[in-house]
């Protein structure tokens, strides 16, 4: 029950100060008056007691169930007569509060106590930022056996120096012991490391990039298939139906590489009697997504050339396969481009319904859309599933990776897709045959690594508002019903609900035009506490990385850390972001550092001010990772005079600080990355202008900077050079290079000094008095 939106004054008679609550529940008011009466007729003395209920501010969220959730905007304060000392009441009664009592009482009532913005105590602990229920996106990949219609997934494991472990996911049995970690570092950022057919796994080992086979019951030592070769790195893979000794997989050969572009990628056959790499493919920069027909005699892919990267133009190819008479290999014959046009079409996800009809994503209609195509024609045209396109992307918000899968064939011509809607995952069923599509409920607000189990039953890697990210199977009977594959105990935050940070997205206007901005505010939360007054949080203003990756509205714990202590945290998708279609993310192409800046200064302006006033403008921090690294050194070098008095500290994590060096050292996978991103890459005049170490005298808010040694996206030196650059100059940087660590953190020592180092910065420079 709430107090009621009026003003309502209780007359007392006792030894305790005012006290005025804002917004407090009416029964736990009543308790605390009954306990304060009682306590006080001992100790009474002529003084009065008044205690104040005013007009609440309140803020609703829809939950994933459809009820409200109300945030209660409160503060408390007490206000000690003069000349009393800690203890309430002169005369010493052993009744009496001491002000150490008195907060405690409050916090078992769960009144908020009055503490400024910043310094509130939280229950998530640092130490709980790496509990396997709170590290964010813990399941990698999930995948399904569909011959024994079993469910395995791909396993985080940051108190294990950070290794992947294969795990049957309903009996939750590690399949590969702490020696062995399932990875690959394909195209630099890696992905499906992993397939599983048969009750037989096959996977890429990162520490020597072989690909090993384990049997099922999986209680025997993984066995090489590929030769020993440090050169070749290994994933997607899938297996021939007609022969499953041969497998279909990408192949990135590194033999006598002295630069980037020097590189091999390759579709190749892998025998796993004779342990022989067969390539069959090499004529494009990149392959990804091989997948054979039911039947074994058609394979589909997708493949790109530089500079083009898959979401900014790829194209779908399929070809007849038969195998090669005595060479325990297969050979593709008449290859035929089914869809996609470097630098203008994007396609994605191919699958195939049938052993004839091939399924996938093109955006040519400026969206992610269904497509489907009939290889029993004699012509390559495919078609649209859909008469009308959807103005929503049916994938991720996140551009397209390897192993990426956004929808499962639920029982043909039926197919369960995500997409994404006003930055949030939704659900639909689609008939590829007709064209109809129908919404599904969903409560989810990320969905990916969908896979087909059977007719009508589909899994997934699902994450909700206030939960980590868990694994679900769905049926559809007709509605869908979903159902946790793990134990409860095993995932699911450690954070209580109600210090769950609520994501609340907002839309900003670009001055006069059009356009928008896509922004998600979480505000602090954490009912122990409330700010006095007209007092607004400091506020973590986020810059997501790619720079074309996108920031979800699912839980995080970093966010959390901070929201509990009494901080807002601040995501922009800034024009550049996937998920809101080709012309938002074609925004950012030829303005790396000019758009994606122009959209911080903007949310971090409007935030605090008129209408919204949710942040205080002087306290607005802003922080990133790779891309979003480079956004926060760009605020401050070359960008200074735009975001002078907007941001009052910085924190890169493995950003990019000198695009010429970055031209140089990067994988292959991003070594054109700049001719979209900045424009003609052999103009150092141009490469300059946007590079933060080539205007380092202009940088004068202090700045955090964390960089993994292992890190060959960005390469270490990028962070040293400016680094030494700032110290030269006498400025304020601090440097915390990570023994291990590549583009991004996976050990717990790690995460758990990034994050303490990072708040602990924030407070320093705005001098807020926070225990840790």
């Amino acid at each position: 029950m709430l107090i009621p939106h009026h003003e309502k004054t209780f007359e007392l008679s006792c030894a305790v100060p005012l006290l005025i609550i804002r917004g407090c529940e009416t029964l736990r008011v009543q308790y605390l008056v009954a306990m304060v009466m009682t306590l006080g007729r001992s100790s009474r003395t002529s003084q009065d007691c008044a205690v104040t209920c005013t007009k609440k501010h309140t803020t609703n969220h829809v939950t994933d169930n459809g009820q409200v959730r109300q945030s209660i905007s409160g503060t408390l304060y007490s206000q000690l007569p003069q000349g009393v000392p800690p203890s309430l009441d002169k005369s010493g009664n052993p009744f009496s509060f001491c002000s150490v009592q008195l907060l405690d009482l409050f916090q078992k009532m769960s009144i908020p106590i009055l503490a400024a913005f910043g310094t509130w105590k939280s229950p998530l602990s640092i130490d709980d930022l790496t509990h396997p229920r709170n590290v964010e996106s813990p399941f990698l990949d999930l995948l399904v056996d569909r011959a024994a219609c079993a469910i395995y997934h791909i396993e985080k494991r940051p108190h294990e120096s950070g290794r992947n472990s294969l795990v049957q996911t309903e009996t939750n049995q590690d399949l590969t012991s702490t020696e062995w970690d399932v990875r690959t570092s394909v195209n630099g950022y890696g992905g499906a490391p992993a397939v599983i057919h048969n009750n037989i796994a096959y996977f890429s080992h990162a520490r020597d990039g072989r690909v090993y086979m384990m049997r099922g019951p999986f209680n025997r030592r993984p066995e090489p298939i590929t030769p020993e070769n440090r050169n070749h790195r290994f994933a997607n893979f899938d297996v021939y139906p007609l022969d499953p000794t041969l497998l279909v997989c990408v192949m990135e050969d590194h033999t006598d590489a002295t630069s980037p572009l020097e590189v091999v990628n390759s579709l190749c056959i892998l025998n796993t009697k004779t342990k022989l790499v067969h390539p069959v493919e090499s004529d494009a920069s990149f392959y990804s997504s091989p997948i054979f027909s039911p039947d074994g005699k058609h394979i589909a892919w997708i493949e790109w050339d530089l500079p083009d990267m898959p979401w900014s133009g790829s194209e779908l190819w399929v070809a007849e396969v038969a195998p090669i008479p005595n060479s325990d290999s297969l050979s593709l014959h008449n290859p035929r481009l089914i869809a996609g046009e470097h630098r203008k079409i994007s396609i994605a996800y191919p699958s195939w319904v049938s052993s004839d009809i091939l399924l996938f994503t093109s955006d040519i209609s400026g969206f992610e859309n269904p497509w489907v195509f009939d290889c029993t024609t004699s012509n390559s045209q495919a078609k649209p599933v859909l008469a009308v396109p959807v103005e929503e992307s049916f994938g991720y918000g996140q551009p397209p990776r390897l192993g990426y899968s956004p929808y499962a064939v639920t029982d043909s011509p039926m197919v369960v897709f995500t997409a994404v809607r006003d930055g949030r995952s939704v659900l639909y069923l689609v008939n590829i045959s007709t064209g109809s599509i129908e919404p599904l409920f969903c409560p989810f607000v990320e969905i990916h690594r969908i896979r087909s189990l059977k007719p009508n039953q589909f899994v997934f890697i699902g994450t909700k508002v206030d939960q980590s990210s868990t694994l679900i199977r769905c049926t559809l009977s007709p509605e869908p019903v979903y159902e946790d594959i793990v134990q409860p105990s095993s995932h699911g935050s450690t954070l209580p609900q109600d210090y769950v940070s609520l994501p609340q997205p907002i839309s900003i206007q670009i001055d006069d035009s059009k356009l928008e901005i896509h922004i998600v505010y979480y505000p602090p939360t954490n009912p122990q506490y409330a700010a006095a007054g007209e007092e607004r949080p400091p506020c973590v203003l986020n810059v997501h990385g790619g720079p074309v990756g996108f920031a979800a509205q699912s839980f995080n714990a970093t966010k959390q850390f901070f929201t509990t202590r009494g901080w807002a945290w601040l995501d922009v998708n800034f024009g550049g972001t996937s998920g809101y279609g080709r012309a938002y993310r074609n925004r950012l192409m030829g303005n790396w550092g000019i758009t994606d800046v122009d959209d911080c200064i903007l949310a971090a302006r409007s935030l605090s001010s008129s209408p919204y006033n949710l942040i205080d403008p002087k306290r607005i921090v802003i922080r990133g990772a790779s891309g979003g690294g480079f956004a926060v050194l760009a605020s401050f070098s070359f960008r200074a005079a735009d975001t002078r008095g907007v941001f009052a500290a910085g924190t890169s994590l493995y950003g990019i600080s000198d695009l010429r060096l970055l031209q140089k050292d990067t994988h292959k996978y991003e070594s054109r990355y700049l001719e979209m991103l900045i424009g003609d890459d052999s103009d150092t005049v141009l490469l300059d202008s946007r590079s933060a170490i080539r205007h380092v005298d202009k940088i004068e808010v202090p700045l955090l900077i964390l960089q993994g040694d292992a890190d060959t996206a960005v390469p270490k030196a990028q962070a040293e050079g400016i680094v030494e650059s700032i110290q030269k100059r006498g400025g304020t940087v601090e440097y915390m290079l990570y023994s291990g660590e590549g583009h991004g953190w996976k050990q717990k020592d790690t995460i758990q000094d990034a994050i303490l180092r990072e708040w602990r910065f924030y407070n320093r420079v705005l001098g807020i008095q926070a225990e840790e």
